[in-house]
């Protein structure tokens, strides 16, 4: 259940993964789910025409790390002629696999064809999927995000087989399937037995499930009763690193490992400061880590408390005030039990 996991070349020793998140899994919370276990783990997803563009996001994305492998770049648009370069762009910098989004449900995204939109147009997708292949794939996997598909239609259904099984064919190395519809968004439980029916039509090839893994509790049984190959844990890895030793350890026979001690959190949140720092700088740093710090505090005892001083951080000086005043060693003792969902806590107590 917890052993190697291979998409192409690349191998991973476990099938754990940190999801692409935008406006999250920048290189210093990879580096933090690195720290906690994860096996790899998927930079943001960016437009194919900034990769393409000369600029500091460019600059920015294309800088590898060293010791941020095996890493996954994530590529989102509408035209198949941007997704070639910027394909190349990502497998020369470094990345180990190239990631194709056609799963992101923001009104935005879709307004502009892209993401989840392209479930509705099976040629175009597939013509994407193409191009990036004759880019990088006799060097690199390529890889797909999905979700169900636009709605729950019939059609909708037919449209997201045509792509997967057209991409398979054309020689992705896996596909990764979110269990919502890209018109739920968010709303409504991810469908497991959905999930079931991609791991069988699949068969041997790689298929990662998505949605509602808030737990290691979550992520075993989504394995356990939809046959997919490995989870790539999103929402419920912001905040939240230790999932990924707790699912390491729940899936070797280890059993249930306990919640981070307030200590455990202050060192973790310390870490994720100074790695921002580092790939950031002091001042976009303190800003970044608020919204990193309100998810933190879903497993602090004080729970609203904290989080309301983490929405009142906008320097470096505040970020530290309230590691001082709420993850001090008089709170060293105390731990969250655990947490279900977004935002749903289990009683505290202590340990």
């Amino acid at each position: 259940m917890g052993g190697e996991l291979r998409i192409g070349s690349v191998r991973l020793a476990h099938p754990f993964i940190q999801a692409a998140l935008s406006g999250y899994s920048d290189l210093a919370m990879r580096r933090i789910a690195r720290m906690h276990g994860a096996s790899y783990a998927l930079n943001e997803v960016v437009l194919d025409r900034s990769v393409n563009q000369k600029g500091r996001l460019r600059d920015r994305v294309l800088h590898v790390a060293s010791d941020d492998h095996p890493v996954g770049g994530q590529l989102m648009g509408s035209c198949p002629d941007d997704f070639a370069p910027a394909a190349r762009a990502l497998a020369d910098a470094g990345y180990d696999v190239i990631d194709i989004n056609f799963g992101c449900p923001v009104r935005k995204v879709l307004g502009r064809c892209r993401g989840g939109y392209l479930l509705s147009q099976p040629a175009a997708a597939l013509e994407i999927v193409a191009r990036v292949l004759d880019a990088v794939g006799r060097d690199k996997p390529v890889t797909v995000k999905m979700r169900r598909g636009m709605d729950l239609s019939a059609q909708s259904e037919r449209d997201f087989f045509a792509i997967l099984d057209g991409a398979f064919s054309l020689g992705v190395a896996g596909v990764t399937v979110h269990g919502r519809t890209v018109a739920q968004r968010y709303v409504g439980p991810s469908c497991w037995d959905f999930l079931s029916r991609v791991k069988r039509f699949a068969g041997q090839r790689v298929v990662l499930g998505s949605g509602d893994l808030f737990s290691a509790e979550a992520c075993i049984a989504m394995m356990e009763r939809t046959g997919v190959d490995g989870v790539t844990i999103a929402r419920g890895a912001i905040g939240n690193p230790w999932i990924f030793s707790a699912c390491l350890a729940l899936s070797s026979g280890a059993g249930r490992v306990d919640p981070p001690t307030v200590a455990a959190q202050r060192r973790t949140l310390a870490a994720h400061f100074d790695e921002s720092v580092r790939v950031h700088g002091a001042a976009l740093a303190g800003r970044l880590m608020r919204k990193f710090g309100i998810k933190y505090s879903e497993l602090h005892p004080g729970g609203c408390a904290v989080r309301d001083a983490f929405i009142a951080v906008k320097t470096p000086v505040d970020f530290n005030d309230v590691l001082e005043r709420w993850y001090n060693h008089d709170r060293g003792r105390l731990r969250v039990v655990g947490r279900r969902g977004p935002g749903d806590l289990v009683a505290a107590g202590a340990t």
